[in-house]
């Protein structure tokens, strides 16, 4: 009998490389659970891609396994072995033709039940970090000799004048800067575009109050943590800041008060022609790929009610709004529940607003002291730091779960989170609050993923609503707006000086058609959400986000979004797959899901 999780381990382990070197795809596939996950990162798929069940697990080796050309997995020496009782896990280590891999492995009586693979490094074209960083200076003597200084002009001078950048970044947020970043460590040549003046001025042009919710472990950036000393919440003048240094430091070539204002593809040529005003001037780049890094949503949805073109008021969409301080004692109305609306409502109650929220469908709530210890503090926190857990082995944690058993993994701890804050709950029911813990109560970042609204960690504004201070309106639509107010499905009256279009965005596809015209927008079809058949996240499953960190049905044509962690970790992905694209490395590309819904 074995007695212990490494031998449990190495006896599925000595099946599966056995049936990988005589490349027995069924057999392969028979190591797994009947329903068990494969979730692939680049290894075998050249994708972002998750296989479930003996069927798709042997299709994608069947297809895969000639020019992959993998070696077996072995535990990593380095990592011990873990069992919970039921489960038994480890840390993985295999070959590629084209890839150094690392990976995740759980085990179930006997059987794989979670299979995580990712490329870790492109053999030959390693990031230039740790022992391989640039040298900075070339010792010895030269007449012709450029300072570092005058080399970094010269290159930033010439991009898009006298040499071509292959791979433009629409989009210098967080995004774009953290793609940029693992671009640049890579070698390959980029162009970072932002219309605003400044790095950073996406943050700081938003309402004064914003702060980030998630705590600083979840949110460095590639290569460089923040400080020791930085706040656990960023605000967001702060996040700003630290982002226009980051471009700085990270050598980016970044260009503000540039917008794009075309991007047209040549099939034949594989080339981009992207039209842009730089400062004021035109010019056209020509990149190989074009990367749209404007965040996980599109154009700001803007609703049409009926008479709002009569209102002599103020009126504005959520990111538009530029703070409070303008409306003390003024009589506010803010459409919509989620994390914005209650930030700015919040801000408006402080600086002495009469404000109204309408909740016109239910929102989840958790405190964010109960994320953070209990949904969070596991991986991301500074106790995970101190026992060990690296921002990088968290991000591998984290994506080792397949989103097919992410809210199985969930669902546990919102249970706990309801029991733990129960009488804040009764408060917000009490108050008219419409709560929900997701479609199958699994809370808050399957809801983020699925559909990227309709919750709010909250950090002050739900005391405010159980105490009457904000006031609400729930379970009402709008049945038009008036000169002077906002009418209500139930024909009651709410009087606004200013009124808030707290309601969210549009897919970020949406950025497609205005920028390459609709018929790419409909080729790539909606990004985000995983298929689940859920509001807002219409099936088939998928398995994975639609559209973001991999190919699109579009030749050339990226997305890249979402919170920092996912900045952070899943553009590595994407920035080796430029990278293998830009040498000509040999792979094939497995999976790229049919596009089911246009917007």
């Amino acid at each position: 009998m074995l007695d212990s999780a490494h031998e449990q381990i190495m006896s599925v382990l000595t099946e599966f490389n056995d049936a990988l070197a005589v490349q027995d795809s069924d057999r392969v596939a028979s190591c797994f659970e009947t329903d068990g996950y494969w979730r692939d990162l680049l290894a075998y798929s050249w994708n972002i891609a998750t296989m479930q069940g003996h069927d798709e697990i042997a299709a994608m080796l069947a297809a895969q396994l000639s020019s992959v050309a993998p070696s077996g997995l072995e535990i990593d020496p380095d990592q011990a072995s873990e069992d919970d009782g039921t489960t038994i896990s480890a840390w993985v280590r295999f070959e590629t033709a084209l890839a150094h891999g690392y990976g995740h492995i759980r085990v179930r009586n006997g059987k794989i039940w979670t299979l995580l693979t990712t490329v870790a490094e492109l053999k030959g074209y390693p990031e230039m970090i740790g022992s391989r960083r640039p040298f900075g200076v070339t010792h010895g003597t030269d007449t012709d000799r450029r300072s570092w200084l005058e080399e970094r002009e010269l290159e930033y001078n010439s991009l898009g004048v006298d040499v071509q950048p292959y791979v433009v970044i629409i989009g210098g947020g967080q995004g774009g800067i953290a793609l940029g970043a693992r671009l640049r460590a890579l070698g390959v040549s980029t162009v970072i575009v932002e219309r605003n003046e400044r790095a950073g001025d996406s943050w700081r042009n938003r309402y004064k109050s914003l702060c980030l919710h998630d705590p600083v472990w979840y949110d460095h950036l590639p290569y460089m943590d923040f400080p020791e000393s930085w706040p656990i919440f960023s605000p967001k003048d702060k996040l700003g800041d630290w982002l226009e240094s980051y471009t700085k430091i990270m050598d980016l070539n970044y260009w503000t008060k540039t917008v794009c204002e075309s991007c047209d593809y040549d099939a034949a040529t594989g080339q981009w022609t992207v039209q842009v005003i730089r400062d004021g001037e035109p010019m056209t780049l020509r990149p190989a790929h074009v990367v749209l890094a404007t965040g996980m949503s599109g154009k700001p949805r803007i609703p049409d009610f009926k008479g709002i073109e009569r209102f002599k008021g103020d009126h504005h969409h959520s990111s538009q709004h530029p703070g409070p301080d303008a409306y003390g004692g003024k009589k506010v109305v803010v459409i919509g529940s989620n994390n914005s609306s209650h930030d700015i409502c919040a801000a408006l109650w402080e600086a002495g607003a009469d404000v109204t929220m309408i909740q016109r469908s239910t929102t989840h709530i958790v405190r964010s002291e109960s994320l953070m210890e209990l949904g969070l503090g596991p991986l991301y926190s500074q106790e995970a730091v101190d026992s060990g857990i690296s921002t990088d082995k968290a991000d591998m944690i984290f994506a080792s779960i397949p989103y097919g058993l992410l809210a199985d993994f969930q669902r546990p701890v919102y249970e706990q989170i309801a029991q733990r804050d129960s009488t804040f709950y009764d408060g917000l029911a009490k108050a008219g609050f419409l709560l929900d813990w997701g479609a199958d109560e699994s809370g808050l970042f399957m809801k983020y993923l699925r559909r990227g609204s309709g919750y709010y960690i909250d950090v002050g504004a739900s005391q405010l609503i159980i105490d009457g201070k904000i006031k609400l309106k729930a379970g009402l639509e709008i049945q038009e707006i008036n000169e002077t107010a906002v009418v209500l499905s139930n024909g009651s009256e709410l009087e606004a000086d200013l009124i808030i279009y707290a309601t969210g965005y549009t897919s970020m596809n949406s950025w497609a058609g205005e920028l390459m015209g609709q018929d790419v927008a409909d080729r790539v079809g909606k990004c985000w959400g995983l298929g689940s058949d859920t509001p807002m996240d219409p099936g088939p499953w998928i398995g994975e986000l639609r559209n973001m960190w991999k190919p699109t049905r579009q030749p050339g044509l990226w997305f890249h979004g979402g919170n920092l962690h996912q900045s952070r970790h899943y553009s590595l992905y994407l920035a080796m797959q430029l990278k293998a694209r830009m040498e000509g490395l040999d792979f094939k590309v497995y999976g790229v899901p049919e596009t089911y819904h246009l917007s």
